[in-house]
């Protein structure tokens, strides 16, 4: 991998960059869409293409559940198997653990869960998906960590914290396909000196990226924004910074600004799928009784090929009749949204103008 940054903001910490990997080429910051079980609901990759997506998100917690992490090497690997030559992230599942709670136990040596699809009792270890994820190619893999939720004692989270550091260090020795790049995560809570204490742990093992975990979990953009501040201070300047699972349009935004690369999140194909839309001005919810003999398109800035070829009256009318089409339509315009949002960021920190661009888009989206 070589990552570049290209041009710092003048007056933020804002900065964008190019990361190299195998033949790709992925500016940044950038906006992974999620595709958990190898695919972005209602999407298919041609869709992706089109709205300039360069890399997504699968989870290989959920691949080597189903169909099993072998069935995909034997095709030739993810990228084959899900027919997309885009470049690809795996999560190693640490935020299931988190979400799957109550089928889970863990300890120092990994994590016993129940299987959400049959039962089926496993155990799966850091060692265990580090190897699932070699196995099924994608280009850049996620050390296994430990989520705590908020809100957290803080004698919990340091244990999370050295677990997720013991874990770490046991990815980085087990990890052998140096055609992948691995990132380890940073995790800590919302308390300073954990957070710290991870960064410092895991720059020292020299990982090829660093994401910040743990964030978006209950404890409000003030929390969040105050760790990303002063975890990005402990984070290398020439590797790229990943902050997990944060995804509405304001966080993005402050994320970039405290220096932030990369992120993924479904909130653009699960609002999408749920009627709505993210424009210019602020939130459409398109089975709102006013858009019902609406003509004009979801947003008249926007050049996508939903707003440009559909007016709101018809999209609302697809989600009354349950029609599937109209899923599609509204999680591909968001998709555009958030690449288009990211290409303006971009271009505003070469300008040296992210500040005034991101006050302006707030703005806009009270009108």
């Amino acid at each position: 991998m070589d990552f570049k940054v290209l041009a710092h903001d003048k007056q933020t910490k804002a900065r964008c960059g190019e990361i190299r990997i195998a033949n790709h080429r992925i500016p940044t910051p950038v906006f992974m869409p999620v595709g958990t079980q190898g695919t972005v609901k209602t999407l298919t990759p041609l869709h992706l293409k089109e709205v300039n997506t360069k890399i997504i998100l699968c989870n290989a917690y959920h691949l080597c559940l189903r169909p099993g992490e072998q069935v995909i090497k034997r095709v030739g690997g993810l990228h084959k198997f899900i027919g997309w030559d885009g470049a690809i992230i795996t999560d190693s599942g640490g935020y299931q653990v988190f979400s799957l709670a109550k089928l889970t136990k863990v300890s120092d040596n990994g994590v016993e869960f129940q299987s959400p699809i049959d039962g089926t009792k496993l155990f799966l270890t850091p060692e265990r998906m580090t190897q699932i994820q070699n196995d099924i190619g994608a280009d850049i893999i996620m050390a296994f960590d430990e989520c705590v939720p908020y809100p957290c004692e803080q004698d919990r989270a340091s244990v999370a914290v050295k677990r997720t550091l013991s874990w770490a260090e046991r990815c980085l020795n087990t990890h052998k396909n140096k055609q992948q790049i691995l990132f380890g995560i940073v995790q800590g809570s919302v308390f300073r000196e954990l957070r710290i204490e991870c960064a410092r742990n895991l720059v020292e093992m020299g990982f090829d990226g660093y994401a910040i975990g743990g964030l978006s979990v209950g404890e409000g953009a003030f929390l969040m924004n105050e760790v990303l501040e002063y975890t990005g201070n402990y984070l290398p300047q020439d590797k790229p910074r990943y902050l997990m699972g944060v995804g509405f349009p304001g966080d993005i935004l402050d994320a970039i600004e405290q220096g932030i690369d990369m992120f993924d999140c479904v909130v653009p194909t699960r609002n999408g799928r749920n009627g709505c839309a993210f424009t210019s001005t602020g939130k459409v919810k398109i089975l709102n009784n006013q858009y019902k003999e609406d003509l004009k398109p979801l947003d008249e800035m926007c050049n996508c090929y939903t707003c440009q070829n559909f007016t709101k009256s018809y999209l609302r009318h697809l989600f009354l009749a349950n029609e599937i089409l109209g899923l599609t339509l509204m999680s591909l315009h968001n998709i555009y949204y958030f690449q288009n949002l990211m290409q303006q960021a971009r271009e505003s920190i070469r300008k040296g103008e992210f500040k005034d661009f991101k006050a302006n888009f707030l703005g806009r989206q009270s009108q």
